[in-house]
């Protein structure tokens, strides 16, 4: 009994930081979902195209769901995700903070530097860097991280960022324009 006591709150805690993960509007029809890496130049590029462009024209009616997928050629993505992880599970919308600032810095962080800058950002939301840093070793939110990769690679994801507009795959540099024309589509035929 116990066990499954436990199953279920290690469930429940799974949700938690994977809803945290969701921007626009939850339970839409329309769903992305973005396979990123939070230290690829691409994704940050994505990234400002989702707060200029497409966040403020389909935010109300497609819900965007962020996985991560951290390539072995970047050597902070994986640390970067967990840390994301750790900060959604306090507060949905801190976690999709950090990702946004881990995007945005990418050309300053680096693995000499990473752990300094996980620091000053949890201090700066008042949360003591060693309980971020503790984070970067903790089983659950690699868990997370590898369970998103691995479902990534099941769906054939290679580049990123590759985000799939109710299962149509734009892959790595796209337009905005591109990427509009499928959520339109998919905003057209869910009505």
């Amino acid at each position: 009994m116990r066990g499954a006591a436990i199953a279920l709150l290690s469930a429940s805690a799974q949700l938690l930081v994977a809803q945290g993960l969701t921007e626009g509007r939850a339970g839409s029809p329309v769903r992305a979902v973005i396979y990123e890496d939070l230290q690829c130049s691409d994704c940050a590029n994505f990234r400002v195209m989702m707060d200029r462009q497409i966040l403020p024209k389909y935010g109300d009616r497609v819900e965007f769901v962020h996985r991560d997928f951290p390539l072995a050629k970047h050597p902070c993505a994986r640390r970067a995700a967990i840390a994301a992880r750790f900060f959604a599970e306090r507060d949905a919308k801190l976690g999709l903070e950090y990702r946004r600032h881990a995007l945005a810095t990418i050309a300053e962080t680096n693995a000499d530097n990473f752990n300094d800058r996980l620091g000053e950002f949890a201090r700066s939301h008042g949360i003591k860097p060693a309980d971020a840093l503790a984070a970067l070793g903790d089983p659950k939110y690699e868990a997370m991280v590898e369970k998103d990769y691995q479902d990534g690679v099941a769906r054939g994801v290679v580049h990123t960022p590759t985000v799939f507009v109710n299962g149509a795959p734009f892959i790595e540099t796209f337009t905005f324009e591109e990427i509009s024309k499928g959520l339109d589509a998919a905003l057209a035929q869910a009505k």
